[in-house]
């Protein structure tokens, strides 16, 4: 197997769903039975959940999927965290409890968060077998997963990774790529989104969300050896006439938050794909001679992202929340227009993710032409060099 296509799923809670979509289309444009086709697979936050189920499922990639599509296409948020009464009155004591004691210099309650996520640990421990993830690199059939998290204490972005022996450890500016056997709590500490979910300790840290320090999404791809990445994001390519629309209301808590889950999730995407354009660029332009002596290559990067607002699709599945969570939600203001995005993340219920869903089929299929030709570059061995052209 040659090795060299990576796969980015970017982090981004409920919104995942749409990678599925995408996920689903390219594996009915694969033949039935193709074993997985990104030998690498990179994961952050919730898309981190989704790399594991496809590393695991490496031997049949229409399987995983289907896996994927089924969990997704019938999720609801007691899945993921306790929206009971009880359960959200328990969390939100204990969570303003905390912040009293900590206001009075007191550090004496753990896993203080809004949510409480004990229902995804239950989940992830009972469903997915992370020890097939070293028979699927024993079979060959994957190079290598990683899954990435942030370190509250040390401020850096983590990459664990497991895969091949040859592959070596990095270390650049703030990012470090260390080698490990991923279990599920490495899934826990990079879905840990900050103020809902609580940080999850690894070894000597504390760690949490993925998406926060992650300044460039697709380098640990190319750290394991990608030359040929595709990248599933999980928001809409062409978003600007909404950003610059004309709001004369002071934006409330949730409007804040949402803007901040925006700002971890998805910029740092935008910044890297700008960046790897504008190398690739600089490349192309370069006499082969003068290529060869410098550690620049071009990198074939493919980018779905979503046609549609995702924020939109949020607002019509809103009312769908139980009512505990959008009573809490709507003392924040997450409830209004101006907090969809919020809500966005954290809407785990099967309307929504059903539309993400589709959404992400459709949009893949519409490009169903580019991504047959991204695998036959693939199978053809157009393959280029082997030196990262991003940030190392």
């Amino acid at each position: 197997m040659e090795r060299n296509i990576g796969l980015v799923l970017t982090g981004g809670g409920a919104r995942a769903a749409y990678q599925v979509g995408v996920l689903k289309a390219i594996s009915e444009i694969l033949p039935r039975h193709a074993h997985n086709p990104f030998s690498i697979i990179c994961g952050t936050s919730a898309g981190a959940l989704n790399a594991v189920t496809l590393a695991v499922n490496a031997l049949n990639f229409r399987k995983g999927v289907l896996y994927l599509f089924n969990i997704w296409k019938n999720s609801h948020v007691d899945d993921i965290y306790r929206s009971d009464p009880l359960g959200v009155l328990n969390n939100t004591v204990r969570w303003l409890t905390g912040l009293l004691f900590s206001s009075l210099g007191i550090n004496k309650l753990n896993r203080v968060s809004m949510l409480d996520n004990s229902p995804l640990v239950t989940f992830l421990t009972e469903t997915l077998p992370c020890e097939k993830i070293q028979e699927s690199i024993d079979a060959g059939m994957l190079y290598a997963l990683s899954i990435t998290v942030s370190g509250y204490g040390s401020g850096q972005s983590v990459s664990f990774y497991q895969g091949a022996k040859n592959i070596r450890p990095w270390k650049r500016a703030r990012r470090l790529g260390i080698p490990t056997t991923i279990e599920t709590k490495h899934l826990l500490a990079s879905a840990a989104i900050p103020f809902m979910f609580p940080a999850v300790r690894i070894n000597r840290e504390y760690f949490g969300d993925g998406s926060m320090r992650q300044i460039a999404p697709i380098s640990s791809a190319l750290h394991l050896g990608a030359n040929r990445v595709m990248v599933i994001g999980v928001a809409q390519s062409d978003d600007e006439a909404n950003r610059r629309s004309r709001i004369d209301d002071y934006p409330s808590l949730a409007q804040i938050a949402g803007h901040a889950l925006n700002s971890i999730f998805l910029d740092s995407l935008e910044v890297d794909l700008e960046r790897l354009q504008r190398i690739n660029r600089t490349v192309s332009s370069m006499p082969e001679e003068v290529r060869k002596k410098t550690n620049l290559r071009h990198v074939d990067v493919l980018i779905i992202e979503p046609s549609q607002s995702i924020e939109k699709i949020a607002e019509r599945f809103a009312a769908n929340m139980p009512w505990p969570i959008r009573f809490l939600l709507r003392s924040i203001g997450a409830m209004r227009h101006s907090g969809a995005n919020l809500v966005s993340y954290l809407l785990f219920e099967k309307g929504f993710c059903r539309a993400l869903i589709d959404l992400g089929y459709q949009d893949a299929m519409k490009r169903k032409e580019e991504i047959i030709t991204f695998f036959d570059q693939q199978t053809k061995g157009k393959q280029t060099e082997t030196q990262e052209n991003l940030p190392q």
